[in-house]
C-alpha cells in the first residue's frame, strides 16, 4: 500500500513538472487516436445511415457480423493488419509495419464497427417521415440526409465518442504495429505496459492517471449525450 501511494505522490509530480517523457506518450496517443476516429468517422457515419434506411436481404447476417467485429480482440486486429504490412505481405512493400500510420490503420478498423452499428440503429429508431418529408419539399437527396443526421445528432455523437474511448484505451494494435518504439510509436498503454515492467511505477501510474481522466470524460460526454436523448 505504502508502494501504491508513493507511486501516486510521484506521478502527480510528473504531471505537474510536465515530464517530456510522459507527456511524449500522451501526445502520441491522443494523435493517432484523434486520427483514427476521425478517418473512421467519415466511413462509418455515411455508411451506417445507408445501411440503416436500406432494407434489404441479408441485412440480419450483416448486422450479426458488424455486431460480432464490435467484441472482436485488438490483438487479432492487430495480428491480421500485422500480415499484411510485414515485409512479406502484400502492403509490406509501404514499409509502414511500426509506424503511427499503422496504428492508425488498426485503430481505424477497432472504430468503425462501433460508430456504423450505432449510427445504423441511430437511424433505423429514427421516424422515417422526416427523410419523405424533405424529399417532399424538393430536398436533394444529400440534403435530405444531412436533415435525418441532424436528428439524430446526439447518437451520432455517442458513436463518435465510443469510437474514440475504443481506440484511446486499446493496446493490443499499438503493441504489434507500433513496435512501442519510445518517441516514435509508444502510447499511454503500451508505456504503461513498458514502465511497469522496468520498474518505472511512478511514470506508469502517471499515464494510468491520465488514461482514467480522458476515460472518466469519455463517460461523462456519453451521459451527457445519452441524457439529452432521453429528454
Amino acid at each position: 500500500m505504502e508502494k501504491l501511494i508513493t507511486a501516486i505522490n510521484d506521478a502527480f509530480k510528473l504531471l505537474f513538472s510536465f515530464d517530456s517523457e510522459v507527456f511524449t506518450l500522451i501526445g502520441t496517443s491522443f494523435q493517432v487516436s484523434l486520427i483514427s476516429t476521425i478517418i473512421a468517422t467519415s466511413i462509418a457515419v455515411p455508411v451506417g445511415i445507408l445501411f440503416g434506411l436500406s432494407d434489404f436481404k441479408g441485412r440480419r447476417f450483416l448486422d450479426i457480423v458488424f455486431n460480432t467485429l464490435l467484441f472482436i480482440p485488438t490483438v487479432v486486429i492487430g495480428h491480421m493488419v500485422y500480415m499484411f504490412l510485414t515485409r512479406d505481405g502484400l502492403f509490406g512493400s509501404m514499409e509502414l509495419l511500426f509506424t503511427r500510420p499503422a496504428i492508425i490503420i488498426g485503430q481505424v478498423l477497432l472504430a468503425v464497427p462501433i460508430i456504423l452499428t450505432m449510427v445504423s440503429n441511430a437511424v433505423r429508431v429514427a421516424d422515417k417521415r422526416i427523410l419523405s418529408t424533405a424529399l417532399t419539399l424538393g430536398v436533394s437527396n444529400i440534403k435530405a440526409y444531412f436533415v435525418l443526421l441532424g436528428e439524430v445528432k446526439a447518437l451520432v455523437l455517442l458513436a463518435i465518442i465510443a469510437g474514440f474511448g475504443r481506440v484511446i484505451a486499446e493496446i493490443g494494435v499499438s503493441m504489434m504495429l507500433g513496435g512501442n518504439i519510445e518517441n516514435k510509436t509508444r502510447t499511454i498503454t503500451t508505456g504503461i505496459a513498458q514502465l511497469t515492467s522496468m520498474g518505472e511505477f511512478a511514470k506508469a501510474t502517471a499515464l494510468g492517471i491520465v488514461l482514467l481522466i480522458v476515460v472518466f470524460g469519455i463517460n461523462v460526454m456519453v451521459y451527457t449525450a445519452t441524457h439529452r436523448t432521453a429528454h
